[in-house]
């Protein structure tokens, strides 16, 4: 099958991202994670993403709520297993999966590499990164999102235009996430060459990049695909209410 042939060169676990969330706040994440029981969330203004225990019965769904409180938002991300019938839905998006097998595709215009004009970002650059996501709403972003990973950069002038980061990080693979330029600075290939680094940084490393996208958004799944991304599989994003 395709998707095997792509997993298998990726020399990774796969499987590890079928439940991304999860594995970050059992991993890497842990220090970020707060817990009860079998469920676990990120730290307030890191993130909004719940896991529960693989193969949850009630009472780790009794846990999720003793976590986030009655009445209160969960966000499942794309959980492989859905909550109790009394947890009221807040919404359904389709989107998809997609890895970076191999080496991706040069970036850039000519003579540069996909690192020239990029600049790290660090702690005194989230409020530049704030104003930015509020002016284009790339997805979920948060003031302590950026201690999920690295964040890159692009200024012009000065002013900081566009932005990607590191999200999720389940076993042996980095999520690239938060991509997102500044519409008066769009056109200008800034989106490929931030993508592009980070791929190039998650590899050197030896993990493998992947990351998410709403089956809508046509343009971004055709620029990731340019840059050497493949579909690995459909995910279905889900935010529920407590009970």
């Amino acid at each position: 099958m395709e998707q095997e042939r792509h997993d298998t060169t990726a020399g990774r676990d796969p499987f590890v991202l079928d439940d991304p969330v999860g594995e970050s706040l059992r991993g890497r994440h842990a220090r970020l994670a707060r817990r009860v029981g079998g469920a676990a969330t990120y730290l307030p203004d890191v993130s909004t993403f719940a896991a529960v225990a693989p193969e949850p019965g009630p009472a780790r769904w009794a846990d999720l709520v003793e976590l986030l409180g009655r009445g209160e938002f969960a966000d499942l991300f794309s959980c492989p297993v859905l909550p109790p019938s009394d947890w009221e839905p807040v919404f359904v998006l389709e989107g998809r999966q997609m890895i970076r097998p191999g080496g991706g595709a040069a970036t850039g215009r000519p003579g540069e590499g996909p690192d020239d004009g990029v600049v790290e970002l660090g702690a005194d650059s989230v409020p530049e990164m704030l104003d930015l996501v509020e002016r284009t709403r790339p997805g979920p972003f948060w003031s302590r999102t950026p201690e999920l990973g690295t964040y890159l950069g692009i200024r012009e002038k000065g002013t900081l235009v566009a932005m990607a980061g590191e999200r999720l990080r389940p076993p042996g693979w980095t999520e690239i996430s938060a991509v997102c330029t500044a519409p008066e600075a769009r056109g200008q290939g800034h989106a490929a060459r931030l993508v592009g680094a980070l791929a190039a940084r998650i590899e050197a490393r030896g993990e493998g990049p992947f990351l998410h996208v709403a089956e809508a958004n046509t343009g971004a799944i055709a620029l990731y695909e340019k840059l050497g991304f493949v579909t690995r599989r459909p995910v279905t994003f889900r935010g529920f209410r407590t009970p």
